[in-house]
């Protein structure tokens, strides 16, 4: 037999598309192509399965060998097509049992030794094997987080001498039974409790809002009260992910060359980037497309501090994500959809010295900083609060025990489950069109918010906010229907529209 056919996986954001390797043997003057859209560092494999052929004891054919990568219009990057293409020669060539290696699929980059090394991207990999219900064969140092995936076929090897034993039924490999839990896993960070936040009662209640509804959420207040404290423990009372979740995270971070382990798989991503970060940081980029921020914030919370430091086209850029849970990155041969249903929580000073009251900025100059904002961004912020400098005696009563993070999260997943079980989602992501079934007020009430709304001249995405703020207020008392406390609350959280009306006020007088 001189063809041989064997099946691996390419890497593209977080797909991983079928690509079949077939290996044919001829005969003519010894040489060795790849063809079907290769890269350098694909190309740069044929020295790498020479010598590993070579140094394993195998003897390399001396004839003309070619390699086609299908389909051929797919690009191809990365070390992990050195195993599937070793395999095929040497099951072209006859070294190898007689097997039926349609049933597999092989990933992985060979040492000139013939030892296996990791590639990057397990996860999608074994995500796509198991739905082709092929068994996956990876190098071992891949195996902890292919694991993760339930259900798939797994075998991990660290040579490849060690294919031929198992093909042979000398020493069969073992499949991969490690399959992590989510009880193991559901484990709360101890080191940024909610018992360490001072005072600030508000605040904490529009935190326990936002993370029982996944709203949006922009903490404005001076310097050290405490927004950034705050901010960093919204991770830590939002209710646990689930499997899907979790897998879904996994499969993010191993695309992007971050660490994670078994004790960190169940935690929600914590994103807090820089303020001079450029638009392509936030949303990803590159002439391959790569993710960026707001995707490896997916199912967690971005933090933006100081966000009037943003650029204001950095931060316009995620207005789409933020509606659609998605970006779309679109290059001239191809585009990349990365998901991005992450939680934004913000912080900033309502004036460029921090203090808008404290005669060192003129209204116009306060105005011209917070205007560094633009109103549809805002728009998308569900809840926004003033945080106060802590009154006096506060410090006094800091040997008073504060609520910790396990206890408000209690809270907040009894409230989230209410809203899964009834439309199946978090409150912060109904549809407008559900608004009506959901968050249906009854005739005062609802004459009540059309007034206040067109008084405060909000729009009407402020509208549905406010809607389903209301609705979560409501959620977390145990009640069926809004009611008007709930509708006052949710208006009370708009203080960058009174800030901003008081200080047009200030600057048309």
């Amino acid at each position: 037999m001189s063809l041989s056919c064997v099946y691996s996986r390419a890497r593209i954001g977080l797909e991983s598309p079928l690509v079949t390797v077939e290996v044919h043997l001829a005969n003519g003057l010894p040489a060795f192509n790849i063809v079907g859209l290769p890269e350098a560092s694909v190309k740069e494999s044929k020295d790498r399965v020479r010598s590993a052929i070579i140094n394993c004891g195998y003897e390399f054919p001396a004839k003309r060998i070619t390699v086609n990568l299908a389909p051929a219009d797919l690009p191809k990057e990365g070390g992990r097509f050195d195993l599937p293409i070793a395999v095929g020669i040497l099951a072209a060539s006859e070294q190898l049992p007689a097997v039926d290696l349609s049933q597999y699929e092989f990933a992985g980059e060979l040492a000139l030794s013939g030892e296996l090394r990791a590639i990057v991207g397990e996860i999608p990999v074994a995500m796509a094997s198991n739905q082709s219900k092929r068994t996956l064969i990876i190098p071992t140092q891949n195996i902890e987080q292919a694991s993760w995936v339930k259900q798939a076929k797994i075998h991990a090897i660290s040579h490849l001498t060690q294919l031929f034993s198992h093909f042979a039924g000398q020493q069969v490999l073992p499949l991969v039974t490690d399959k992590i839990m989510a009880e193991e896993m559901a484990e709360l960070d101890q080191t940024l409790d909610m018992s360490d936040v001072m005072g600030q009662p508000l605040a904490k209640r529009a935190l326990e809002i936002a993370a029982s509804g996944g709203h949006n959420l922009l903490f404005i207040g001076p310097p050290g009260t405490g927004k950034t404290m705050l901010a960093s423990r919204l991770a830590g009372i939002l209710p646990p992910m689930t499997e899907n979740e979790a897998l879904q995270v996994a499969a993010i971070q191993s695309i992007s060359h971050q660490g994670i382990t078994r004790k960190s798989w169940f935690t929600r991503p914590f994103r807090a980037p820089h303020h001079t970060a450029s638009s392509a940081a936030l949303v990803g980029g590159g002439s391959q497309p790569k993710p960026g921020e707001i995707t490896l914030a997916h199912n967690g919370v971005l933090f933006l501090d100081e966000l009037p430091e943003f650029e204001r086209k950095v931060l316009d850029v995620l207005r789409e994500p933020m509606e659609s849970g998605e970006v779309t990155i679109s290059r001239a041969l191809h585009k990349q959809c990365f998901p991005a249903r992450f939680q934004l929580i913000a912080a900033m000073n309502p004036s460029p010295t921090g203090f808008y009251n404290d005669q060192r900025s003129t209204p116009e100059q306060v105005l011209r900083y917070l205007n560094r904002l633009s109103g549809p961004f805002l728009d998308r912020i569900d809840i926004q609060i003033e945080v106060a400098r802590l009154p006096r005696g506060t410090w006094a009563q800091s040997s008073q025990k504060n609520e910790s993070s396990a206890q408000v999260q209690q809270r907040v997943r009894v409230c989230r489950t209410i809203q899964l079980e009834r439309q199946g989602k978090a409150n912060a992501h109904i549809s407008s069109s559900e608004l009506k079934r959901y968050c249906d007020l009854n005739t005062d009430d609802n004459e009540f918010l059309e007034l206040a709304v067109e008084k405060l001249g909000l729009s009407t995405r402020a509208h549905h906010k406010i809607l389903k703020i209301a609705r979560t207020l409501a959620d977390m008392e145990g009640s069926l229907n809004i009611c008007n406390k709930h509708l006052v609350e949710a208006l009370s959280y708009r203080a960058m529209d009174r800030l901003l009306r008081h200080l047009m006020n200030a600057v048309s007088v």
